[in-house]
């Protein structure tokens, strides 16, 4: 048996169902604060793209480097493209996510794995044999 994911105990059908007014008021005060300031004209685009892609509109993947957007209840299910700064990393939104923002799901920095220091690296390399 799945057990089915509520947000703040409320199904993903209903959340889909609710007022922006009503979702505001169950979101936590981070996100609500940015999503009563408005929306830009790019979060808006973006918005809509996924509206066309849950559709089927739309057929070419969703590219975006906007990491601040704030998942709602209608974006589930779409995978999205988010920018971690070298490359295009793919998301699948998934109910679990919603009231996050993109960029938690992005890592922006890897693992630094150093290399051994070549000769000349420090003043002890010069007494180092080559061979």
């Amino acid at each position: 048996m799945v057990k089915e994911f509520l947000y703040r105990g409320i199904p993903n059908q209903e959340l889909e169902n609710l007022s922006l007014e009503k979702l505001f008021q169950i979101f936590n005060s981070r996100q609500r604060r940015s999503l009563t300031r408005g929306i830009t004209d790019g979060k808006r685009k973006l918005i809509e793209e996924i509206k066309s892609a849950k559709a089927g509109k739309l057929k070419t993947p969703i590219k975006t480097h906007l990491r601040d957007l704030i998942v709602l209840p209608y974006m589930v299910g779409v995978t999205v493209n988010v920018f971690s700064g070298k490359e295009f990393r793919p998301v699948l939104i998934k109910t679990e996510m919603i009231g996050r923002y993109l960029g938690e799901y992005v890592i922006t920095n890897k693992k630094v794995s150093h290399g051994a220091p070549g000769v000349g690296a420090s003043r002890s390399s010069l007494y180092v044999p080559l061979k």
